[in-house]
């Protein structure tokens, strides 16, 4: 029996007390209180307290309470499709309560749904530029014309159900992946623990590509393990198609996919690449020829083949070079994926580490068959972050493939650490424990979405849309153009075109359309009066001031006659 000294009680103490914490936080979240709580944010009891548990495992480690048994078998008796079904409607339920705290579409997904509508009614593309992919509004423009409603605000339904669609097939992706590499109750928590954090559910209502983009990058990694692990596999095929259904659906999935080529190669070694011969060849030769027509699509319209995604590495809202890898060493792991979730890719980083000490470790143990593959995983998850950290600017929505790939090596170290205490009698009540966790806390974070996270940007929305509406409704279907700080969200809303005021200098409205400058009180973007009057340029106008609730106030629309 192991000895129990003062600094087990100790830790055993602490890790009850933080874990208990951890637990009446969610409790208060779910239960409306986030308020309670700065900014409705929880603390991160449970980083300390996995710790704590280690440390204090002589006190409780020797056998399982006969009640927790009899609540593993219970559970057990569940078949595991009933609990992915459950997840999945767990995410949909999400997606469709989130709804009502952001009816609204936000800046980056108007932008997509003005290109979507413009393919299917020919309204102007307000907001969309070159280096933006076109898999996401070509999927809008589908969802648009299977409603027959593509109207600004009854629009929004459509084009959110898409959102749907991708978050719960990266979803099931990621169940099945981590079912494939783990075991099916595994790959439950997994997708648990990944629908928890908040850096994935705060998109989760959005119609934005990088969650669906995940998925299909999950997706990639699979084929190539597969195509390592298994004898004469033919997975190589598949990764031409997978990666341009990615490239296609986001640009920037450029980086993730240098991540996981440089990742293949460190884990498995150049040699084992190259013995795959006339597979890996002819998945070039597929790649290579997928991407021609992004290619002259770029040549045409920016006159180099890599301008389109030379200009979306330019786009990014960054300080300096690597601002986005300082952010992310800074809110690593607890802002990515929440308190529960930031244990968990703890310990998928020890996992990699571990397995990468046995593969070209002296002494380091028994290399184990999944040794390699976790290497891959974890040095794909890491290199995800300092690519894309230099690249572009830091956002949690970026680095999802990462939290992804941590997440399942460490859903699967955890049931391994738990497997070796009492001959792995701990391993179902841990596993059990953690979901049931994951479950509270996915109820706990979508309160600090709905109240702490889509405050602000809805804010915004009870300025620009009143407005927007105010202007379309104006323009009584004639051709129209709004010059404001907030074109995606005006072109939408008023079906207008809309460019800023630096756009705006440069063009040359067509012969009758009518222009409308829109200026708020706490706008961006926007000339100060002089050069409002410089814009007018002693033209006529129609002046009106229309007072709004949102974050940057009452807005004074000029319009030309």
């Amino acid at each position: 029996m192991a000895r129990i000294t003062r600094t087990t009680r100790t830790a055993g103490v602490v890790a009850v007390v933080l874990t208990v914490l951890a637990c009446a936080q969610q409790v208060l979240l779910v239960a409306g209180f986030g308020g309670w709580l700065p900014g409705w944010q929880p603390w991160p009891y449970l980083l300390v307290a996995a710790p704590a548990w280690l440390l204090s495992r002589p006190l409780w480690g020797e056998r399982v309470p006969p009640v927790w048994e009899r609540a593993v078998g219970a559970l057990r008796r569940v078949p595991s499709w009933a609990y992915v079904a459950g997840v999945l409607a767990l995410a949909a339920g999400a997606w469709a309560v989130l709804q009502d705290f952001e009816p609204y579409l936000g800046h980056e997904e108007a932008v997509y749904a003005n290109k979507a509508r413009s393919w299917v009614e020919g309204t102007p593309d307000a907001g969309w530029g070159v280096y933006r992919p076109v898999g996401l509004p070509a999927l809008g423009a589908l969802a648009l014309w299977l409603s027959g409603d593509a109207g600004g605000v009854a629009g929004v339904g459509a084009l959110r159900a898409v959102a749907l669609v991708l978050v719960l097939g990266t979803l099931t992706v990621t169940y099945l992946v981590a079912a494939a590499w783990t075991t099916r109750r595994r790959a439950v928590v997994v997708v648990l623990v990944l629908l928890s954090g908040l850096g994935f559910l705060r998109r989760v209502p959005e119609y934005l590509n990088d969650i669906g983009t995940t998925g299909l990058l999950l997706l990639v990694v699979f084929l190539l393990v597969r195509a390592q692990e298994k004898d004469g596999s033919r997975a190589l095929w598949g990764v031409p198609a997978v990666a341009l259904a990615a490239f296609y659906l986001r640009y920037g999935v450029v980086g993730n996919l240098l991540a996981i080529g440089l990742a293949a190669v460190f884990a498995y070694g150049p040699r084992a690449w190259l013995a795959q011969g006339r597979r890996l060849a002819g998945a070039g030769v597929l790649l290579a020829l997928g991407l021609v027509p992004h290619f002259v699509h770029a040549l045409l319209e920016t006159g180099r083949p890599l301008g389109m995604i030379l200009s979306a590495t330019s786009q990014a809202n960054r300080a300096y070079v690597g601002d986005g890898l300082v952010y992310y060493l800074a809110v690593f792991p607890y802002r990515l994926a929440g308190d529960l979730g930031a244990v968990v890719m703890v310990a998928g980083l020890w996992a990699a580490g571990s397995a990468m000490r046995r593969v070209w470790g002296r002494g380091a143990g028994v290399v184990r068959g999944d040794d390699r593959r976790r290497v891959f995983l974890g040095t794909a998850a890491l290199l995800v972050f300092v690519i894309l950290g230099i690249a572009t600017d830091g956002e949690p929505r970026f680095v999802y493939l990462a939290v992804v790939l941590l997440t399942v090596l460490g859903v699967q170290a955890v049931a391994e650490l738990a497997g070796a205490w009492s001959g792995g009698a701990w391993r179902a009540p841990v596993l059990a424990v953690v979901a049931a966790l994951a479950g509270l806390t996915v109820l706990g974070t979508a309160q600090v979405v709905a109240h702490g996270a889509m405050p602000g940007p809805k804010r915004l929305s009870w300025s620009t849309v009143p407005v927007a509406l105010e202007i379309g409704a104006a323009a009584q279907g004639r051709p129209c153009l709004v010059v404001t700080g907030y074109e995606p969200e005006f072109g939408w809303y008023s079906r207008c075109d809309a460019v800023t005021y630096s756009q705006y200098r440069k063009m040359r409205v067509p012969e009758g359309t009518r222009v409308s400058l829109v200026v708020f009180e706490r706008g961006r973007l926007q000339p100060d009066a002089a050069g409002l009057e410089r814009l007018i340029g002693g033209r006529d106008t129609d002046v009106r001031k229309i007072g709004t609730d949102g974050s940057v106030g009452t807005a004074t629309v000029v319009t030309l006659r």
